[in-house]
């Protein structure tokens, strides 16, 4: 049988969204009516097309059904336990306590610079904070679970009284289950929750918010070489695919996030198809993660004027996914991102 994915487009924002969505003329994303759309694209693996939202009523029954069904999905008001989605974009703020990181490795482990790190990030701006004891970094071997909390115990201990969203980076299940001990309130696994065959359960028994990211093969060989027939659709059926595997597993709460790992097992041409068609990913009902923070891609498409942050790179892709209704941004430069944030939401959002 033939497989539909509902991509939506053409956006509105600020007032101009809000009097559309008024006259019905375009539909609110994600209940927000200061983004809106009136075009879906319809895509199969052998070909595409563009839908006005006033032309569905014109289709066959089997894809009017499945368009409206998704419509519902997209529009709805997403939640995600104590942020606010209808604020955003949310920053989630990078704190790597690891010596290899591919852009900030050692930079943080010495005595108190993790502390005044996470100060200065939520100063910036930052909601989440996202602390890290081992390097994902192509090439990465990976480190054991006892020196991997070791990096990452005294910064969490002083966490505890910060009383802040706090994401735990880890595929381990064992770090998951102490980190949850020091009230970290999201397990961020880049392994999509399959490096470790005990992590799911974990979530499971202390229902814990979580983020469902995607990567092919592991840190040490994925940017081997790497394959897809669709990048943009095998992304989407693999959160499918693990959103059922979840459900099935008893996890009802829907304080999930989809992250299609930018960089992680994909090349350059993967990582701007990914970017740039995000907002197909609305439609399966869960906000979304987009790390694109000092990324090889912003390389590979400046070229000669590459520079060591990359500030100006993360902060026009950031700005891209936010004119389609991405949710949460990981960074390292919070403050120049905030920055071209509310620049950006005062002159396109008014």
């Amino acid at each position: 049988m033939k497989k539909y994915y509902t991509r939506v487009c053409n956006f509105y924002y600020g007032s101009e969204s809000k009097l559309k969505v008024k006259k019905k003329n375009s539909l609110p994303l994600n209940g927000n009516h200061n983004i809106s759309f009136d075009f879906i694209e319809i895509i199969t693996r052998k070909f595409k097309k563009k839908i006005h939202i006033k032309e569905i009523k014109n289709q066959n029954k089997n894809l009017r059904k499945k368009i409206n069904k998704d419509l519902k999905i997209i529009t709805k008001v997403k939640k995600f336990s104590k942020l606010n989605l209808m604020k955003t974009p949310i920053l989630m703020g990078i704190l790597n306590l690891t010596p290899d990181s591919f852009s900030d490795g050692g930079k943080f482990v010495k005595k108190d610079l993790a502390y005044q790190q996470i100060k200065e990030l939520i100063t910036s701006g930052c909601k989440i904070i996202d602390v890290g004891g081992e390097s994902s970094r192509p090439g990465s071997a990976e480190v054991t679970k006892e020196k991997e909390w070791k990096r990452i115990e005294p910064t969490l201990k002083k966490l505890k009284k910060l009383n802040h969203f706090i994401s735990l980076d880890t595929r381990k299940s064992w770090i998951m289950k102490k980190g949850i001990e020091y009230k970290v309130s999201m397990i961020n696994d880049i392994s999509g929750l399959n490096h470790d065959t005990y992590s799911l359960n974990v979530l499971k028994k202390y229902k814990m918010p979580f983020v469902i990211h995607h990567m092919q093969g592991k840190p040490k060989t994925m940017q081997n070489n790497p394959k897809y027939k669709n990048v943009l659709l095998d992304v989407y059926d693999f959160f499918e695919k693990k959103i059922n595997e979840v459900r099935k597993l008893g996890i009802k709460h829907d304080n999930i996030l989809l992250d299609p790992g930018i960089g992680f097992g994909k090349n350059l041409k993967h990582n701007i198809t990914l970017i740039s068609n995000i907002s197909i990913f609305h439609s399966l009902g869960f906000p979304i993660l987009l790390g694109i923070s000092r990324k090889k891609f912003i390389k590979g498409l400046s070229t000669n004027n590459d520079t060591n942050e990359r500030i100006g790179g993360t902060v026009s892709s950031t700005l891209y996914g936010m004119m389609q209704g991405v949710q949460i941004f990981r960074v390292h430069n919070a403050n120049e991102v905030n920055q071209s944030v509310k620049v950006f939401n005062s002159l396109k959002f008014k």
